[in-house]
């Protein structure tokens, strides 16, 4: 739940990204995605949980390789791309298959069904961690991917849940 105060933060803070309208977006399109998958959000929920953790050390290798302003810069132009070309650049095809048998096996969706849904479950995401990217004219790095990164695995990984509070969030209940 941390990582969704982050969130929260990003919105708040007028030197970073964050928006409603950007989470709104990022929300919206993983309950659209889950339609047409078949998918009812709990699992959704379950399947971004088990992304986020099967994520994280994919990406803190990608860091420390390519270092995290570099990453930093790739994600930014993965997030809401759905492009097939600069997923692979971001995550080469071997680490998606392991990503997507690591999921299949937490979570019971189908491995080919996962594997249909990365180039739009990648983007969604990193259009979520990349509402704490420094908005252009100011400095700093991007807390919300350093939060992610920086966890220890579970704490901060659990995407799915993120997505809960944020429809919560967005969507309140009638009084």
């Amino acid at each position: 739940m941390s990582l969704f105060f982050d969130v929260l933060s990003a919105i708040n803070n007028p030197n970073q990204q964050g928006s409603v309208e950007q989470l709104g977006s990022v929300v919206e399109s993983l309950q659209q995605l889950a339609s047409r998958q078949g998918l009812e959000m709990a699992q959704m929920t379950a399947l971004l949980n088990s992304l986020g953790g099967a994520l994280q050390p994919v990406l803190q290798d990608q860091a420390s390789a390519i270092g995290p302003g570099a990453l930093e810069g790739l994600l930014g132009k993965l997030s809401g791309s759905g492009s097939l070309g600069l997923l692979q650049v971001a995550i080469p095809r071997p680490l998606q298959q392991e990503i997507i048998q690591a999921v299949a096996k937490q979570t019971g969706v189908n491995a080919d069904q996962i594997q249909s849904m990365l180039p739009q479950l990648i983007p969604a995401i990193m259009g979520l961690l990349g509402m704490g990217a420094a908005k252009p004219g100011t400095s700093g790095q991007n807390s919300l991917l350093t939060a992610f990164l920086n966890s220890d695995q579970g704490q901060s990984t659990d995407l799915g849940t993120v997505i809960t509070f944020a429809n919560r969030f967005l969507s309140p209940p009638a009084q």
